[in-house]
């Protein structure tokens, strides 16, 4: 083997089992874009949560959206590790996401069409984490760790707006503080406090 094309014992070893390593890379790759460009959304419609029930939104779609943050970064290792990499364009990045849908709707203030918006992200990212779970079980335990916990916040997440637009109760209890993400910590330092 030559120095540009290593034996790369942590791939070889996931092939062995059956995995397609490059489609896990692109998924992977899909979902740390979706995560990346809902964080920038969700800071967006989080914004426009206006007046006295707005203020009561922003605290449960700020605890969404840093989790979210710390899903994108929860994967970005194992991106690399996999022999993946980013896009260098942004633009690029954001369209893989697919998110354009979580644009501000027709009325920015319409607290009803934000938290549609933020529920139909989430579980969209569940289906997207389902997905990776469903690849690397049984083929990839390091990847699948990521995505089940990453998977354990978006139900989470899901049943908080289910909450607020249905009247579901969720046992949602908040966050200690914003951006605790309970299953993901491991995972991601960069909202660690100290």
């Amino acid at each position: 083997m030559s120095e540009s094309n290593p034996n790369v014992v942590g791939i070889n070893v996931l092939k062995q089992n059956g995995l397609d390593v490059d489609e896990l890379v692109k998924e992977l790759i899909k979902n740390a874009a979706v995560e990346f460009t809902a964080y920038y959304y969700f800071t967006n419609l989080r914004a426009h949560c206006t007046g006295i029930e707005g203020e009561g939104l922003k605290g449960i779609i700020e605890d969404a959206r840093l989790e979210d943050l710390s899903h994108f970064e929860s994967c970005l290792e194992r991106i690399y590790q996999l022999g993946g990499a980013l896009p260098n364009d942004a633009t690029e990045f954001i369209k893989i996401s697919g998110c354009g849908f979580l644009q501000l709707p027709e009325n920015p203030t319409d607290h009803n069409a934000i938290l549609e918006k933020c529920l139909k992200a989430e579980q969209g990212a569940i289906v997207n984490w389902n997905k990776i779970c469903q690849m690397t079980l049984g083929k990839d335990p390091a990847t699948y760790d990521i995505a089940k916990d990453i998977l354990a916040e978006e139900i989470e997440h899901e049943s908080w707006f289910l909450e607020l637009i249905y009247g579901r109760p969720s046992g949602h209890m908040r966050r200690k503080y914003a951006g605790e993400r309970p299953h993901t910590r491991k995972h991601s330092r960069a909202l660690d406090m100290a």
